[in-house]
């Protein structure tokens, strides 16, 4: 087997058990969220991206978590946008269930095949001289803590900016939960 061939295997693997919902995994019934149908994408917040990746289909309706395409959180200030070898490892076998879905998952593979990978537009900046260590923030309040800045994602179609992330409104996060506010812990 090849090493890409191998890495691939692997990601089919992992994909097939996160493609199940986490509840069909451990027994617990499901709680039934469809994600829309959309038509019209001109009508969405947030930066058009050249693939129309449905945050509320992945982490709502297939309740995919965060740290699965962002698994640098855990460990760098940079959160990461995956892979392409991440999308390509489950729409290898998951094809999607609508015409729309169908044609975002051919750019997906196209860009596999291509080697490729999208030009995201960045939707979350924060100013050259702030630093965000992602790591340190999910430690803290753990893994399901993404949504005290990046709002609920799991019911975007397209993910938008929800906080402000300036610096009053960290300031206030850090009063709220008795945490540090010495300039050096993200002016460095």
């Amino acid at each position: 087997m090849t090493k890409r061939g191998g890495r691939v295997g692997v990601g089919v693997a992992v994909a097939v058990s996160i493609a199940v919902p986490a509840a069909a995994q451990t027994g617990q019934p499901a709680a039934t969220v469809k994600a829309p149908v959309i038509s019209d994408t001109g009508r969405l917040k947030g930066p058009r991206q050249p693939i129309f990746f449905r945050h509320d289909v992945h982490a709502g309706q297939d309740q995919v978590p965060c740290l699965y395409c962002h698994s640098t959180a855990t460990v760098s200030s940079e959160p990461g946008i995956p892979a392409i070898q991440t999308c390509f490892g489950c729409h290898q076998m998951i094809g999607g269930s609508t015409p729309s879905h169908q044609a975002e998952i051919k750019k997906v593979r196209e860009a596999w095949v291509n080697k490729q990978p999208p030009r995201w537009v960045r939707v979350h900046a924060l100013p050259g001289f702030v630093r965000f260590p992602h790591m340190r923030h999910i430690k803290v309040l753990g893994t399901d803590s993404c949504f005290n800045c990046h709002g609920d994602v799991r019911a975007m179609p397209q993910v938008y900016q929800v906080a402000t992330l300036k610096m009053g409104w960290c300031v206030t996060c850090h009063l709220q939960r008795n945490v540090s506010r010495d300039c050096t812990l993200c002016h460095y």
